[in-house]
């Protein structure tokens, strides 16, 4: 059966778009939710303002979202998460520890932009891929290390700048 759409819907089509889709699905679904009309000449020119509308919307959104892509483009963040001695966490590092990093340094990513194959279960570093729609993709580096590693690090870096006998 075709409809027309009256909103977009995921995985099926935008708004004024002419689909065809199963009857049952536009008789008990599409259809009673107000999400799609039956298609006539009345309708289609009825909806192609809202068309154009929904298209600039979508264009303006695609466009923000390139713009936060190409933000956070080679952003690396450091992630410390308990493990044992051969670097097994004891946990996993996730798509809402690695987005919850990225909005701590100010970007505006969100878990469902962040794609993984996998948790994270072994210390190290890695490449994620953040998805932000239609071709929007960006890579960013993701280093797991142990709590205890980082503050060794900050701690050697602070031993070197107040050393004795040496002023600022």
């Amino acid at each position: 059966m075709k409809v027309l759409l009256h909103s977009d819907i995921d995985r099926l089509g935008y708004l004024g778009d002419v689909v065809e889709v199963a009857d049952g699905y536009a008789r008990n679904y599409l259809l009673p939710q107000g999400l799609a009309i039956l298609p006539s000449e009345t309708n289609l020119r009825a909806i192609q303002k809202e068309k154009a509308a929904q298209m600039e919307q979508r264009r303006l959104a695609l466009e923000k979202l390139q713009k936060v892509a190409d933000e956070v483009s080679g952003a690396e963040v450091v992630i410390q998460a308990l493990a044992n001695e051969q670097g097994h966490l004891f946990g996993s590092v996730s798509e809402s520890d690695i987005a919850g990093r990225l909005q701590e340094k100010g970007f505006e990513v969100q878990t469902k932009h962040v794609r993984m194959p996998e948790h994270f279960r072994v210390l190290g570093e890695y490449e994620v891929k953040l998805h932000f729609g239609q071709d929007v993709d960006t890579i960013v580096q993701v280093q797991v290390v142990r709590p205890t590693d980082a503050e060794d690090d900050n701690q050697s870096e602070s031993i070197e700048s107040s050393e004795p006998g040496k002023e600022s």
